[in-house]
């Protein structure tokens, strides 16, 4: 792809060259800054319309404390031969965990943007197509936000175009739609009301946007995850992933060179990469083999959640919030847990849970003894998100228009819902046709994110609390909130205990602008302030 090239003066050059490793390039790191500054960057870079290094002049970059000397890249000769005499000489992988860099990413496609935040030892900081509009061509160019390489013929084009221009001509009908369901109670300022309208416009149109759109991603990880990223994007088969495999690379080595060094290595990250392509080309084998490879097979049966399988019963919960605090086995603890009545071991552990006054509030480690295991099917917009709870395990199965796609009826409503209709008809034949040139790889990058995905959610029930109330609440986008609504609905008739102790649980499903409240209170901070 031909990644976008910003220009900047001699003067934003200065000021840019102490503290980002490149000034051209789409991958780079954050050097030369105090913690904090690198992490409000990133903070702000999810709602920020432009790139990182623009960010930093526009917001930052009259605040920096003078002029730092421009980074050379060097980490110093007594550093690099310790850390090849630890790390290298003796083998402690642990070494590697204990040094870390920030580093943006930028005009990432919403499939890399997956392929990237697979790994869990990282943090990760993504632009979110609920805040900021598509609705434009990237600037300096005639190009909407769009991954393309140019080899996937003038179709491709074509219709991602299409994509974007419907997209683009149902925002303001939606948002003058909005408008008039939800007028401005008195209330509530004209500013939050117009954010909150304009953030309802966007959940609603997003599912037009293709898997090809563009993000910016930031990220802070240690060597070791970093190493372990590179790999996985090397042994990639997309295109994309090699390409900024080996930019990120290329900027570690300016960074922290000894912490990637095994990467180049034949005998290290050369097998690393042969293994992890052996592997993927062994399941793909074997699927086939077992005929579990019929993608093309429709089964447009709507969104769904299924629960596979349960491990636990809340008499193992309660005997391990028990644990810690008993002196005795865990054999024993057991054995007294098991002789109480029903009703005796719901009041004891409500009493274990304690009062939550909010959803930071969760009980002990213990709740971790419990796992579910569920399959959802939904559309990838939704996916997206419930990805990036990296703490549990998460599997999926690749993008394809098999499993059909919903039309939200507030389009209809709006009177958009035929050209959303249209657009994703257009994205299939896409597919179809990426396909059927042979190039399958790429097919999903065609692919509205109103298109189903099949994925695996398998989690502890501490994390499961965790998941189910931040993604149940009223600011959520309405398609995530109906799968955590019904993830807890299911965990209730397994275990009414566990689904009991997730109090901060919104169960309200009437139409709302869902960032009204959010908007309100970002507005009383600003006022606050002046």
């Amino acid at each position: 792809m031909d990644y976008p090239v910003e220009t900047f003066t001699q003067e934003e050059q200065a000021k840019l060259a102490p503290h980002f490793t490149n000034l051209d390039l789409p991958v780079f790191g954050l050097v030369n800054l105090p913690e904090t500054v690198k992490g409000a960057l990133f903070a702000r870079y999810s709602r920020y319309q432009g790139t990182l290094r623009r960010l930093y002049l526009d917001e930052f970059a009259a605040d920096a404390q003078g002029a730092a000397a421009a980074f050379d890249g060097a980490e110093g000769d007594r550093a690099a031969d310790l850390y090849r005499k630890i790390f290298l000489g003796y083998g402690d992988d642990s070494v590697a965990q204990l040094g870390g860099a920030h580093i943006a990413l930028e005009w990432v496609s919403n499939v890399m943007t997956k392929v990237l935040q697979r790994g869990r030892l990282a943090a990760y900081l993504e632009q979110s197509t609920r805040y900021i509009p598509y609705d434009r061509p990237i600037e300096g160019s005639e190009r909407y936000r769009y991954w393309h390489d140019g080899s996937l013929g003038p179709e491709y084009t074509e219709a991602m175009d299409f994509l974007f221009d419907t997209y683009s001509r149902a925002l303001p009908r939606v948002e003058e739609w909005a408008a008039e369901r939800f007028p401005r109670p008195d209330d509530v300022p004209e500013a939050a009301h117009r954010r909150s309208i304009r953030a309802k416009a966007l959940d609603l149109v997003r599912g037009l946007l293709p898997a090809a759109s563009l993000s910016h991603v930031g990220m802070f990880a240690t060597g070791q995850a970093y190493e372990q990223l590179i790999l996985r994007l090397l042994s990639s088969p997309l295109p994309e992933a090699r390409d900024y495999g080996d930019m990120l690379l290329g900027e570690l080595k300016k960074m922290m060179p000894s912490f990637v060094s095994r990467v180049e290595r034949p005998d290290r990250g050369g097998q690393w990469i042969e293994y992890l392509e052996q592997r993927g080309r062994a399941a793909e084998r074997i699927a086939a083999r077992l005929g579990l490879d019929r993608e093309r097979a429709r089964e447009d049966s709507g969104p769904s959640v299924r629960l596979l399988s349960v491990e636990g019963s809340e008499e193992d919960l309660l005997a391990a919030l028990l644990f810690e605090a008993a002196a005795t086995s865990e054999e024993e603890v057991r054995s007294a847990v098991s002789v109480l009545p029903p009703d005796e071991r719901a009041v004891m552990l409500a009493e274990l849970v304690g009062e939550r006054e909010n959803r930071r509030h969760k009980p002990g480690r213990g709740f971790e003894a419990l796992r579910y295991r569920f399959e959802i099917v939904g559309d990838y917009g939704a996916f997206r998100d419930l990805q990036r709870h990296r703490m549990l395990t998460v599997q999926w199965q690749s993008l394809t228009p098999y499993l059909g796609a919903g039309v939200p009826e507030e389009l209809d409503q709006a009177g958009v819902g035929d050209d959303y209709r249209a657009a994703l008809e257009r994205s299939e034949a896409e597919y179809e046709r990426l396909v059927d040139i042979g190039r399958a790889e790429v097919a999903p990058y065609a692919l509205a994110l109103g298109f189903r995905i099949r994925y695996v959610l398998d989690m502890n029930a501490r994390e499961a609390m965790h998941l189910i109330e931040l993604r149940s609440g009223r600011e959520g986008h309405p398609t995530y909130r109906a799968v955590a609504h019904e993830l807890h609905r299911q965990i209730a008739q397994v275990h009414p205990g566990v689904a009991a102790a997730m109090t901060h649980v919104d169960r309200d499903t009437e139409p709302r602008l869902e960032r009204m409240l959010s908007e309100i209170r970002a507005h009383a901070r600003r006022a606050e302030r002046v």
